[in-house]
């Protein structure tokens, strides 16, 4: 379980938004790219600041399994990896014609998040509470963000999904 929730720590969803980022500029995505990162960096600030606003302590219930320094909701784990892997899913999906890829897409996002956040509680260092409002409002922003990005690039102001030569 630690791995599983080392997966929604800050370091590793760095990593993978750097990563996809970096590969939007090399494609010479750059509005994409810019707003992806301002996406995913925004909904990370987004949780500090209802961290720091509800100041909700760790359950003491049992010993934690892992360190945990922060208040308690909600869960940035559970936030911060629904807001960054179901974004990410979102905009890959775009780029796929076959149905059943797009599909496997936000199912991996999804079922990746929903472990993240079981993770949370089984090592004891939040509430369920704190990971479903965690799911929903990293879930809401990345749903958000995917209808920004389709406005956006219906009005060519961020470059279009090139969609993959997939057979259907």
């Amino acid at each position: 379980m630690i791995d599983v929730t080392a997966l929604g720590g800050g370091t590793v969803l760095t990593i993978v938004t750097a990563i996809v980022v970096a590969y939007l500029l090399v494609i010479r995505r750059w509005s994409t790219a810019g707003f992806v990162a301002f996406a995913i960096a925004g909904g990370g600030a987004a949780n500090e600041l209802l961290k720091s606003t509800f100041l909700r302590a760790r359950p003491d219930l049992v010993a934690h399994l892992t360190d945990s320094y922060s208040s308690s909701f909600p869960s940035g784990h559970a936030m911060n990896s629904a807001l960054t892997y179901l974004t990410l899913a979102a905009l890959l999906a775009r780029t796929q014609k076959n149905k059943r890829v797009r599909v496997f897409l936000l199912a991996v996002a999804i079922v990746l998040t929903m472990a993240i956040g079981f993770s949370r509680v089984y090592l004891g260092v939040h509430w369920p509470t704190d990971v479903i409002a965690g799911w929903c409002v990293g879930a809401t922003w990345a749903l958000t963000f995917a209808l920004i990005a389709h406005a956006l690039q219906r009005r060519n102001q961020i470059e279009r999904p090139q969609a993959a030569n997939n057979p259907s």
